[in-house]
């Protein structure tokens, strides 16, 4: 009898089959098709999570950079579902690669298409409504702050390398970023479709009138749109470089100390999209690991202490470990006496920014930064102003603001201001710099021209120097050659951590 029991439990078990074994945790990638506004055809990369049920799962929507296809994120997508259980949607811009419309520089379409993903996404991806995040990389990273002003779904963003407002960033102080431009310009032309804004942008500044491009940047900031992103309550948190060509950290340094919700703001060394790169790709990355982290308190509702931590976290420019305030730093500063001098405008000289996406990586990747020899700049062309040495060392952690009274010949002069840190023999390693364009042919002004912000620790025995002069290759500059800058005393002000 009981061999016979053994019998049928064996038949049965061969019959009904084994007990199913219980499915790890993972992802599946599927490419599919979405439509976004008006219709238009999205290409997007879909990673949905595996051996852990049937959700509905938290959301989150990734718009892939400018010039960049979808499968930017995919990395960092696969372990978000793996590891965390959400369903990623990172998808191709509009206007780009084998997505269907026109390029609008962040127009109302491209940021709705955002929400037409989301309704996708909860239609076809088992994605939860009540739980949607939105990240992105430069281009994707201000869709996301912009879509977030739009769709109170959205319970949080991670914004990174990207911009808060657009003419701050591409015409600081009335001054062209040409290598910015011509950058995006080139990019869009070459894996993308543009639409009739762009067009007409490019005509402007191809004509020399790029003023006339200014008035479609505030529908295109988030900026613009801090009242209704503080309204929906959205935590954002954004990730910037030092050294970001295209994207400089000041515009969203203002933006973060704007925001009322849950916020951080993680500013490291590097050029555009440098500090995050290899993050997207699924690599480690401390700037995505924040990102998952912020997505899994907000998104998920994971108690995982992130709103406990410092909210501001800088790294050190030029190499150490990152730096945590509750708030902006704003803390006892030095200020440097400019003696007043007069130079000749129109010549470039040895001190300049360097070149966007090479100099930041270089000061991010390997701590090399962008040089000068303080004796060999020509002081008919220049003013040179030498700070404070610091026997001790000391750290800068700030905004540089420099107050200078300035007479130039011409109707328009550009400057351009850098802040060096100078050894003994005159060697600069460049801290921070900021253009200023000034109008007004033989008439005194003072002007407040802050740099862009930095934390950067100064050597022992090392001293700070003040260079302005009137070319850089970086930017477009409208100096007259042969007119004069006089500077009557000024001063720089430099904040210490």
């Amino acid at each position: 009898m009981r061999r016979s029991l053994v019998l049928v439990l064996v038949l049965l078990t061969s019959l009904l089959g084994a007990p199913a074994a219980i499915a790890a945790p993972g992802s599946t990638i599927t490419y599919r098709s979405i439509s976004g506004v008006g219709g238009t055809t999205l290409k997007a990369f879909v990673v949905e999570p595996t051996g852990v049920g049937s959700g509905p799962f938290p959301l989150l929507v990734m718009p892939a950079s400018w010039a960049v296809p979808n499968i930017e994120y995919v990395g960092a997508a696969a372990k978000l579902a793996k590891e965390s259980g959400y369903v990623v949607v990172s998808y191709t811009s509009r206007g780009f690669w084998d997505s269907g419309g026109e390029i609008d520089i962040a127009g109302p379409d491209t940021v709705n298409d955002v929400s037409s993903v989301i309704d996708w996404a909860v239609a076809n991806a088992h994605a939860d409504v009540t739980r949607v995040g939105v990240a992105g990389i430069s281009y994707g990273g201000g869709q996301s702050l912009l879509a977030a002003a739009n769709d109170p779904r959205i319970k949080a963003v991670a914004a990174l390398s990207t911009w808060t407002d657009l003419a701050r960033s591409l015409y600081p102080n009335s001054t062209v970023n040409k290598q910015a431009v011509e950058v995006l310009l080139a990019a869009g032309h070459a894996t993308g479709r543009p639409g009739p804004v762009l067009t007409e942008a490019e005509d402007a500044y191809r004509d020399g009138r790029f003023w006339e491009v200014v008035p479609i940047s505030a529908g295109r900031s988030a900026a613009s749109k801090i009242a209704q992103i503080n309204a929906n309550g959205t935590a954002v948190m954004i990730g910037n470089a030092w050294n970001d060509g295209i994207f400089a950290p000041g515009q969203v340094a203002d933006f973060y100390s704007k925001l009322t919700g849950p916020k951080r703001l993680m500013l490291s060394p590097g050029d555009h999209a440098t500090a995050e790169l290899f993050g997207a790709a699924g690599l480690p990355n401390e700037i995505w690991e924040s990102v998952g982290r912020w997505f899994d308190r907000y998104v998920k509702g994971t108690a995982n202490g992130v709103e406990a931590e410092q909210p501001v976290q800088l790294k050190p420019n030029n190499g150490g470990t990152w730096k945590k305030f509750g708030a902006w730093p704003a803390g006892a500063a030095d200020t440097m006496q400019l003696d007043a001098k007069k130079i000749y405008a129109g010549w470039n000289t040895v001190a300049d920014s360097g070149t966007i996406l090479l100099s930041g990586a270089l000061q991010g990747f390997l701590n090399i930064p962008t040089g000068v020899a303080l004796p060999f700049i020509d002081r008919n062309l220049a003013g040179v102003w030498s700070g404070p040495q610091y026997p001790n060392g000391a750290t800068i952690a700030g905004t540089p603001k420099l107050k200078v009274q300035v007479t130039p010949s011409a109707e328009t002069t550009t400057l351009f201001a850098y802040l060096y840190e100078a050894g003994p023999l005159g060697l600069g390693s460049l801290i921070t710099h900021k253009p200023v364009k000034v109008t007004g042919a033989g008439r005194t002004q003072t002007l407040d021209v802050e740099l862009e912000p930095t934390v950067w620790n100064v050597g022992a025995g090392n001293r700070l120097a003040f260079v302005i002069d009137t070319v850089d290759p970086r930017y477009l500059t409208e100096s007259t050659r042969g007119a004069t800058v006089t500077f009557g005393p000024s001063s720089l002000t430099v904040p210490k951590a």
